[in-house]
């Protein structure tokens, strides 16, 4: 005769083996389908992190190349419009020292002439043109400053340019200087 714990213990392992028996495959490979899907997502929101990390880091090694780029370009842009003054600053040293000695003044005017001449053609080859002569013309804001209104002198300079007191330069298309003018009222 079996006692009361071996019946016990036999019906207990007969219901283990009946929800065993009962409980779907489907259902105990579930977990691990999730688990795995679970695994996936993190794997690939840790590679779409990395991802991102990189990319932000290319874009802010970028910038600051681009940053210093630029600064190195500003600093060194007038580099070459530099060196082609220097010979002028020269030319100038000697005329100063050859003017101290020289007692005919239409020389040193004629030396100084030459100077200039020789500055305009520089500026001229980096791009800056004097702006054409304005006198007569009317006033146009986009290139002329107006300094002060006159009394036209005649029906035609109403509202155009009197006099220029200084000279408009343009780099390419960009007004560099502003040329100042009087203008007839």
């Amino acid at each position: 005769m079996k006692n009361k714990e071996q019946v016990d213990q036999e019906l207990n392992k007969e219901s283990e083996e009946q929800l065993l028996e009962e409980t779907p495959q489907n259902e105990t490979e579930m977990p691990t389908e999730t688990e795995s899907q679970e695994n996936k997502l993190e794997a690939e929101v840790a590679e779409l992190k990395e991802k991102y990390l990189r990319l932000y880091s290319d874009f802010e090694n970028f910038r600051k190349r681009t940053a210093k780029e630029r600064v190195d370009l500003i600093t060194t842009a007038s580099e070459d419009v530099l060196k082609d003054l220097i010979p002028v600053v020269d030319d100038f040293e000697r005329a100063l020292k050859a003017s101290e000695t020289e007692s005919d003044p239409v020389k040193i005017r004629e030396g100084n002439q030459l100077i200039f001449h020789k500055l305009v053609r520089i500026l001229e080859t980096k791009g800056l043109k004097v702006m054409a002569d304005l006198t007569g013309k009317p006033f146009n804001p986009d290139t002329q400053e107006a300094i002060t209104q006159i009394p036209a002198p005649s029906e035609e300079l109403k509202g155009a340019v009197v006099d220029v007191i200084e000279k408009g330069y343009t780099l390419g298309d960009k007004v560099v200087r502003y040329a100042k003018v009087v203008t007839g009222a």
